[in-house]
């Protein structure tokens, strides 16, 4: 019984931290970006990620070759969950407000709820439906800051925010294909490689704009916060978020993940002095309220 509490513990602790690295990811990349381009900053935060990963499934005996068919799939959602995600929010926070992205990211599973509606004929419940309107609400709360006016004058908040909002909608559908995978292979086997082969594909774009001569850019702030993404948020972060959803029931750890846009709003106010108004909060409120009814949907229509 004292071993189950203890790792219990010690999964509530790593949940708690893996929330922390998350929601610290979008300042740290805010102020990244803002001294070199998106394509360096994705390109040196999975080279820490994938040397420390790849050390660590080869200490778990995870690092074989995976088959050609299990490659392909690898391949493909290294671009959608690694290329492609991390250019889209990379590119989006030049612009956005770092706790603007933490909440608009909360809404992917507002938007995997819908995609399994619309391609897997899944039933749209009432909860899905409500959810949806109190998320759109919370993200056009979020990004007008309560001025909704500003939306035929301005479009729909700053042009960063817009890539924000599909690089929600990307990861929902990186989400959905990347279970079937789950399912034949260890989660640290996938993570590694779809960081590994996410991280190559971005080497293309890094190599072909001679990314490197940018490196002489980045000041002690920049690669402090660079280590940070690497070593805390795309190693250590997943590890520890596996190690949670095995001890730990899943609603619990859905439960921690609502903390991650909380945590980065707060480090936002602290570090990047950004604005936060009380109408931004309560779109955050109603984005939440939002994801919590998709969830409570979604788990009663479980077998």
């Amino acid at each position: 019984m004292h071993s189950k509490k203890t790792s219990v513990l010690s999964a509530q602790i790593k949940m708690t931290s893996t929330v922390i690295f998350w929601g610290g990811s979008f300042i740290a990349t805010k102020l990244a970006v803002a001294e070199v381009s998106p394509v360096v900053v994705v390109w040196l935060r999975f080279l820490v990620g994938v040397l420390i990963i790849g050390w660590i499934a080869r200490q778990r005996g995870e690092l074989g070759i995976p088959s050609p068919q299990d490659g392909l799939e690898l391949l493909g959602l290294g671009f959608l969950g690694i290329t492609l995600h991390q250019w889209l929010q990379s590119s989006g926070l030049v612009t956005s407000e770092a706790a603007t992205t933490a909440w608009i990211i909360a809404t992917t599973p507002v938007f995997m709820a819908l995609l399994g509606w619309l391609f897997l004929k899944e039933r749209l419940g009432l909860g899905v439906i409500v959810g949806f309107i109190a998320a759109t609400l919370g993200v056009l709360l979020v990004v007008t800051k309560g001025d909704f006016s500003s939306l035929l004058t301005d479009g729909f908040g700053k042009p960063g925010d817009i890539l924000i909002l599909f690089s929600a909608l990307n990861w929902a559908v990186f989400s959905a294909l990347s279970s079937p995978i789950l399912k034949r292979l260890s989660a640290i086997k996938v993570t590694f490689y779809v960081l590994l082969f996410g991280w190559l594909l971005t080497s293309i774009q890094f190599f072909a704009s001679a990314g490197w001569h940018e490196f002489s850019q980045i000041t002690l702030t920049g690669w402090l916060s660079i280590a940070f993404l690497g070593i805390f948020c795309s190693a250590l972060a997943y590890i520890f978020y596996y190690d949670g959803l095995q001890a730990l029931p899943a609603s619990h750890v859905g439960a921690f993940l609502y903390l991650e846009p909380l945590v980065a709003t707060l480090v936002a106010v602290a570090i990047l002095s950004e604005n936060i108004t009380p109408l931004s909060l309560a779109g955050g409120g109603f984005i939440l309220l939002g994801v919590w009814l998709v969830n409570r949907d979604s788990a009663r229509q479980s077998p």
